[in-house]
């Protein structure tokens, strides 16, 4: 750790703004020396487990269905790899604290869901890892099967200036490319492997989200692929027999001013105040209460100015409507054959505040401006969507499909904790008018899923009373809530989507003409779809029977799903949980303050809050598809799309190649589908079924623009906003 105090103090000499980087191993061997504290790791795990009985996939994960466990990820026994974690400290078996929290965020990360979530600071406030060389997995004529190159050779040959010609790469390490990728891409938080396959590489959706997204993937060092110790150096052998080997690095992110040693590491950052073992009852009855007034229904986190990037997207051409931060955006497709064709990119569902308006603006201008210059058809990309705010979900949906009630079912996990707030938060809400004057925390209340008149139930009917939504309800060895779904004219719902109205209800019941015919969108996916994502996914092909593409995929000719994120449908931040807690405890006096401390309420603290490096997260509902008897979570069901196309070298330089190349496959004469067919909505022949055309990148595209690109990754200590978000 001392080598890393000097290294730094000289990068930051010459370099005062920029993050610090060092030699991975260097950073690796300070992490391996920070002592282990037993008794604090102890304390950790006992704090973590009421906020665990939140999440609600756990018995599933050990028992998958059998379509779950033979094509997504094999079953997965939580509790068990916990308790032995919990074994290990109270046996003092761990080396360091590195080593315990390496496997703290190994027991969440093997779930393979991106609502479930606990960074350790140990794994992720100190450093983080990357290498240099970031990725692409591209197929050279859209049929053959994809090789792996590095993307600065394809953006060279791209642009007519490399001096070479790009070699693929054939091995890492010494290791089969394509084996050696796999193993790596597990690290992602995703649960399927086309679409973590696909998250190992440089895509333009994602690098279009700036530091929010998983910038140029993980294998580089982006998205959860961060976290991961990649070695001290990587080394690349070329299918022309040359070999590149380049040293690995960590971002510094702690600082390391006064350090000098692994004990030094722990005493500054690991080292916990007393107050923080402070529990809901001691924080809701002090003047220090971490209670706040924004947490309604999980939506209590913002957006930081960082998330995003407030520059057009590399790849992407002059839009027609443009959020902000490139959050969403319109485009047409002028050129020849393609001029009835808007797209429509949603690389993200938002999750901020600030942006909730603006966002579904752009949806609406775009449609708007569709049909004013004539446009039938709509490709409406969600590559790189890891969601967002769920009830811009339901408002897309809603603009597209007016005449269409939105299903969406969803359950929570039946706990006792859950029980009571929801007890008394009905309690509470009984004693006002639903309206949008009330103070703050009444409103909060009010509009949770803790009081019964929030919601309706299966039928879309208000619930009569806390036991009835609650229920609870045995499926899949555990135990879950009634079926809910979100009263979309409820006078609250500003409270619970950023602050919009969903399209087609209040003060937007005027939007009540479909824009295109089902037959006439298609929807892109690049497999990271969660969360927010999911839902409108959902509604899209479920209820309106809209067609999908995905794109990529593990270099085999297989069909894969379009959807590879977390299906479920709301997460909540454990802060939000543990302020709930304090809310029931504030509106209770003295007596059942002492009744409530004596229940499950009284078990949360701020301990695993000041131990994680960002805010961690549990799957507090699951999705439910209308008329599934066996109740299964949507997390579990597999859904292969209706075609496949695999990238090209162009697609992954310049996304309007993506769009030209669905366009021409699903309403052109060509057919680049590899899997799946693209005769679903019965407008092909036979001809144009033999057809494929490979796009090529636009000439006006920005090539400086385009090598900018390389320099973005995924940035700790952002707070990414919505109630169903996927954290990268």
């Amino acid at each position: 750790c001392a080598s890393v105090s000097k290294l730094v103090a000289s990068f930051t000499s010459a370099s005062p703004k920029a993050t610090p980087t060092v030699p991975a191993d260097i950073a690796y061997e300070c992490l391996n020396s920070i002592p282990f504290n037993q008794s604090a790791a102890s304390d950790l795990l006992e704090s973590m487990r009421p906020y665990l009985n939140w999440q609600t996939t756990i018995a599933y994960l050990k028992d998958p269905p059998k379509d779950y466990a033979d094509k997504i990820q094999p079953p997965y026994d939580f509790w068990g790899i916990f308790d032995a974690i919990e074994a290990n400290v109270a046996a003092g078996a761990y080396a360091s604290e590195y080593d315990f929290g390496w496997d703290v965020y190994e027991s969440f990360q093997q779930a393979h869901d991106g609502h479930f979530n606990f960074v350790p600071d140990s794994v992720g406030s100190v450093f983080t890892f990357g290498r240099t060389v970031p990725l692409a997995s591209v197929s050279e004529d859209g049929k053959s099967l994809p090789v792996i190159y590095a993307y600065a050779d394809i953006l060279a040959a791209s642009f007519g200036n490399a001096s070479f010609t790009p070699s693929s790469i054939v091995e890492i390490d010494g290791q089969n490319a394509t084996d050696f990728l796999l193993d790596w891409s597990q690290y992602g938080s995703l649960q399927d492997r086309d679409a973590l396959w696909n998250n190992l590489f440089y895509i333009p959706a994602q690098v279009s989200l700036g530091s929010s997204g998983t910038g140029t993937g993980t294998f580089s060092g982006s998205g959860r692929g961060r976290y991961v110790y990649p070695g001290a150096a990587t080394t690349f052998t070329f299918a022309n027999g040359s070999t590149v080997t380049n040293q690995n690095f960590a971002r510094v992110l702690a600082n390391f001013g006064n350090i000098t040693s692994g004990a030094d590491i722990y005493k500054e950052y690991f080292a916990v105040p007393s107050d923080a073992y402070a529990k809901a009852l001691s924080l809701a009855t002090s003047t220090t209460s971490s209670a706040t007034s924004s947490a309604t229904n999980g939506s209590s986190s913002s957006t930081s100015s960082a998330v995003t990037s407030s520059t057009p997207a590399p790849g992407y051409p002059s839009p027609v409507v443009r959020q902000s931060n490139n959050l969403n955006s319109g485009y047409f497709l002028d050129q020849p054959g393609f001029e009835d064709v808007a797209v429509l990119a949603v690389p993200s569902f938002v999750g901020s505040g600030d942006v909730e308006v603006e966002f579904q603006n752009v949806n609406s201008e775009l449609i708007a401006a569709a049909l004013a210059a004539n446009k039938t058809k709509l490709i409406i990309d969600v590559s790189a969507n890891g969601g967002g705010t769920i009830l811009q979900g339901y408002d897309l949906f809603k603009q597209l499909f007016p005449s269409i009630l939105p299903y969406g079912a969803t359950r929570f996990r039946a706990h006792e904790a859950f029980d009571i707030l929801g007890q008394e938060y009905s309690a509470i809400a009984a004693n006002y008018t639903r309206s949008l004057n009330q103070s703050d925390d009444i409103l909060d209340i009010e509009s949770s899923a803790w009081n019964y008149r929030t919601d309706a139930d299966i039928n879309y009917e208000p619930f009569t009373s806390w036991p009835e939504k609650y229920g609870p309800h045995e499926f899949g060895n555990d135990n879950f809530t009634s079926i809910i779904r979100w009263n979309l004219s409820d006078v609250l719902t500003p409270l619970n989507s950023g602050g919009i109205y969903v399209s087609g209800y209040l003060n937007r019941s005027n939007i009540t003409v479909q824009p295109f015919a089902a037959e006439n969108i298609v929807v892109v996916y690049d497999g990271y779809c969660a969360s927010t994502c999911t839902i409108f996914s959902e509604l899209m092909r479920q209820q309106a029977g809209v067609k999908t593409i995905a794109l990529g995929g593990r270099p085999n000719y297989d069909g894969i799903q379009a959807v590879g994120g977390v299906k479920g449908t709301n997460d909540f931040p454990w802060s939000y949980i543990l302020s709930a807690a304090e809310e029931a405890f504030i509106y209770a006096n003295s007596t059942h303050q002492e009744e409530l401390n004596n229940t499950a309420l009284g078990d949360y603290s701020q301990l695993p809050l000041y131990r994680s490096s960002s805010g961690p997260v549990v799957n507090s509902r699951d999705g439910i598809r209308e008329g599934d008897e066996t109740g299964t979570p949507l997390q579990f069901v597999y859904e292969p799309s209706d075609c496949r196309i695999f990238y090209t070298p162009a697609m992954v330089v310049d996304q309007s190649v993506v769009w030209r190349t669905v366009a021409d496959t699903v309403w052109g004469q060509s057919d680049a589908c590899v899997a799946g067919s693209n005769a679903f909505y019965g407008n092909k022949t036979k001809r144009d079924a033999s057809m494929t055309r490979v796009h090529g990148v636009r000439r006006d595209i920005d090539i400086e623009q385009a090598y900018k690109g390389l320099d973005v990754h995924t940035e700790e200590g952002i707070v990414l906003g919505g109630d169903s978000i996927m954290l990268p």
